[in-house]
């Protein structure tokens, strides 16, 4: 006799979907003296919340899955005392996570990100890439600012050929500029694969879906180019103003030698006289 159950009594396995929310607090995230007894990872900080999970990046980005509002409000509201160069406006991007136990990870195209099963290491692999794109979007912003502070510069020299006298806001620019290089090499290490992969190398094919759903890569070559024609055109303009300046100050000691040489003669014809 055959106990088993007939396949129209099998219940199908249950989809749950989660809620991701990232967050860019600031410039950096002292995350020193979090440990707790649920902590699922050190590096970056990982641990529970209630049915939730939060994720912290020491450059300032919180990923946190499954938790309502009210929870969210109270992990964020107890991190904002270690925000090191908090912004004044948070960043703040939303995804779904779906888990479907009977399929495979996917990454569908403007879609929840499907995975069988939210373990630790699963887990991981999605916060690096939520919250790499929560800093992209953020550098993204201000290399666009930088572009628009150029712009007008760029205009006047091509306008009266004459390159702008404020130097000063050259230099800042510059250093605009400098920040988004330095985070996205030094702090978001975006083109970096995160360590949990090292010891999980069946989740690259995960990693390398959810890459290029938000297009990781693309976007940081992108950046790093405009970085450079940012650093280019600063560059030329400085150089510009240095050399006009250089020129004034040539043409004001020659004036000096001239005003000397004039003096020197009237004081000799004045003596011979």
């Amino acid at each position: 006799m055959n106990d088993a159950p007939s396949p129209a009594t099998v219940a199908p396995p249950t989809r749950l979907r989660l809620a991701a929310r990232m967050h860019l607090l600031g410039e950096r995230l002292d995350t020193a003296g979090l440990e707790r007894s649920d902590v699922i990872s050190k590096i970056p900080l990982a641990f529970r919340v209630g049915d939730g999970y939060a994720v912290l990046f020491r450059y300032g980005a919180v990923v946190l899955i499954g938790l309502t509002p009210i929870a969210e409000d109270e992990v964020l509201r107890g991190l904002r005392p270690r925000v090191q160069g908090a912004f004044a406006s948070v960043d703040t991007e939303t995804a779904v996570i779906e888990i479907t136990p009977d399929a495979e990870d996917q990454v569908p195209p403007g879609g929840p990100i499907s995975i069988r099963e939210l373990d630790p290491s699963r887990l991981l692999v999605i916060a690096d890439v939520l919250a790499k794109n929560v800093a992209l979007s953020r550098d993204e912003r201000e290399v666009s600012r930088v572009f628009d502070t150029i712009e007008p510069f760029a205009v006047e020299l091509a306008r009266s050929g004459r390159s702008p006298s404020n130097r000063r806001s050259m230099l800042r620019t510059i250093g605009q500029a400098l920040l988004v290089h330095h985070r996205m090499s030094g702090r978001v290490e975006v083109e970096e694969k995160p360590d949990v992969l090292w010891d999980n190398p069946q989740l690259e094919r995960l990693y390398a879906r959810l890459e290029d759903e938000y297009e990781l890569k693309e976007r940081a070559g992108a950046l790093t180019r405009k970085l450079r024609v940012i650093d280019e055109t600063t560059h030329a303009l400085t150089d510009l103003i240095d050399t006009q300046r250089s020129i004034r100050l040539e043409i004001t000691i020659v004036a000096l030698i001239v005003v000397e040489v004039l003096i020197a003669f009237y004081e000799i014809f004045w003596r011979v006289k």
